[in-house]
Order: structure tokens, then C-alpha cells, then sequence
């Protein structure tokens, strides 16, 4: 039985397809969704969305951040930014974690909200070099 999935961005709807499994990357941890699961909201994390069809992985997406709303019927994946693994390379993961680390140093002085968002930043950078390495 297949899970209707639906990927969108701020901008735009950018994937609506039925799978037989999608693998998220939950806050709490890595979290597959499969036709039944139980309904809930959970948020995500810098990481990366596999998509199934039987037991091989046909796409991979490097998500940076939002939500997933999961039904017994379908996972809706409201994302911060989103895009395709083969689209994302070391250097740049690399350039975007740098840029993040050196904005950090500077949030840290700021005051305790613009540190958090600073460290939000560097970690949606390690899980983009991680996702590719």
C-alpha cells in the first residue's frame, strides 16, 4: 500500500507523488512513514528525505528545516528549503557551513535569540557537508 507525499516549499508545491515509504529526519530522529502510520506533526531538521519504492531508495532531497504532517493515508512536508541531493556538493556545504560558523561568532555578542537562529544556520550546514559526504 503507497503513502501520498507532498513536498512544498514557501514558494511553491514541489513534489506530489504516492511512495511506498519516505524516510524524514524528524527533530527527534530519523523517521520512516509507511501507509497506516499514525497521524502526527512532527518537525524537521537539516537532513535528508529518501523516498522508497518497494525497498530501494529512488530520490534523495537534502531539506534544510519545517514540518511533516503525517496521516494513516499521507505525509505532507512543508519545508524551509528543500532540494535535490545530487544538486548539493561538498564545497558548497562547506562555503554555507564557514559563512554560518563565522555568523555565530558575531550572533553570539548579539543576544541569545540571534545566537539560536545562528546556530540553527550551522546546523542545517553540518547536516548539508554531512549529506554529501
Amino acid at each position: 500500500m503507497a503513502t501520498a507525499l507532498e513536498i512544498v516549499s514557501p514558494e511553491k508545491l514541489l513534489l506530489s507523488r504516492s511512495v511506498d515509504m519516505v524516510v524524514i529526519p524528524a527533530a527527534e530522529g530519523d523517521m520512516g512513514v509507511l501507509a497506516g502510520h499514525s497521524p502526527m506533526i512532527v518537525t524537521l531538521r537539516g537532513g535528508t528525505i529518501s523516498l522508497y519504492e518497494g525497498d530501494r531508495v529512488t530520490d534523495r532531497l537534502f531539506v534544510a528545516g519545517g514540518f511533516a504532517e503525517v496521516t494513516t493515508e499521507r505525509c505532507t512536508i512543508l519545508a524551509t528549503e528543500v532540494m535535490p541531493l545530487a544538486d548539493v556538493s561538498k564545497a558548497d556545504g562547506e562555503k554555507r557551513l564557514a559563512a554560518a560558523e563565522a555568523a555565530y561568532e558575531i550572533a553570539a555578542k548579539q543576544g541569545i535569540e540571534a545566537e539560536d537562529a545562528a546556530l540553527s544556520a550551522v546546523q542545517v550546514a553540518r547536516a548539508m557537508v554531512e549529506a554529501v559526504a
